[in-house]
């Protein structure tokens, strides 16, 4: 086995192999309108282990987003090889360092029935950082959702909402694993251009004038069944445990059956219970628990 920068002559091969083996990873940057647009570039450092015959047999693709590049952390978009084995995962991670001299820490997620590479990327110094689980909710009546007296809900509108989106997000999130890097308005701002993106899906509560809480929904599409995907929801700390976040996911999940998204489905931090007791008691169910591995740089 060797290893190999990604060019332009293999990026179909590299798409396919992505398609073929996202299910064995985190998709979240192995979906198909993100496979067709991707290239390999500073922000992109992609790598191919071929075999003998010149065959790709793993790949590690890093994510160094804005707002990851912020707080100085990276992700894999996928590192995975087709027969795990030690030396395999070692080859492309030591080809993934050079680009992670200036970040703090890098990221990982695979679902947490991959044992054997999870003891594999253990291995290469990684530890557990959190668990989440994907919860996924039949196409199944939405109660009804109802707010106090002064309390309004209204969709974002851009280039003039961002700002109190991200005030109550990052209030909300302050101490979240996972969750504890600021988002920045023009992270907001950018959602109306992404592949997911659904009209009139961010949406604000407030009270009066205050932005109090937030979510947003967006859309997937996963096992021929068409999903109102769920995530951020956020309340302000001191308006929490007044059922208001149980009515703005009632919102969302009813506004996603209006546009053809009969089907719900989140991610929630394992350790977060409220939220993840909230989202069992409104009829979703435990689909994948995910596990996120850290990798300390600095």
């Amino acid at each position: 086995m060797k290893i190999e920068t990604l060019n332009t002559e293999r990026l179909a091969d590299f798409v396919d192999y992505c398609k073929k083996y996202r299910f064995d990873h985190d998709e979240s940057f192995l979906y198909d309108d993100d496979l067709e647009s991707f290239k390999a570039d500073e922000n992109n450092p992609t790598y191919l282990l071929v075999d003998d015959e010149n065959a790709i047999v793993g790949t590690a693709s890093l994510t160094i987003m804005p707002y990851i590049n912020h707080s100085k952390c990276g992700r894999f978009r996928i590192f995975h090889a087709e027969k795990p084995s030690a030396k395999a995962y070692d080859l492309m991670f030591e080809a993934i360092k050079q680009h992670i001299i200036d970040l703090d820490h890098l990221y990982l997620f695979i679902p947490e029935a991959k044992v054997e590479v999870g003891a594999i990327i253990q291995a290469l110094d990684f530890e557990i950082y959190r668990y989440s689980w994907v919860l996924v909710r039949d196409n199944i009546e939405v109660p009804a959702f109802d707010f106090p007296d002064g309390f309004k809900l209204k969709s974002l509108q851009f280039n003039k909402d961002e700002a109190d989106w991200c005030k109550v997000r990052n209030t909300a999130f302050a101490a979240l694993k996972g969750s504890e890097t600021p988002t920045q308005p023009e992270a907001i701002t950018a959602f109306k251009d992404e592949s997911e993106y659904v009209d009139g899906g961010l949406i604000m509560l407030y009270k009066e004038d205050e932005p109090i809480g937030i979510i947003r929904m967006t859309k997937e599409h996963e096992n021929d069944k068409d999903y109102a995907f769920i995530g951020p929801l956020a309340v302000m700390p001191e308006y929490q445990g007044m059922g208001l976040g149980k009515n703005l996911l009632r919102a969302a999940l009813s506004f996603g059956k209006t546009v053809n998204l009969p089907y719900g489905m989140l991610c929630v931090n394992a350790e977060n219970d409220k939220a993840a007791d909230l989202y069992l008691k409104e009829g979703f169910t435990k689909d994948t628990v995910m596990v996120c591995y850290k990798y300390q740089i600095k």
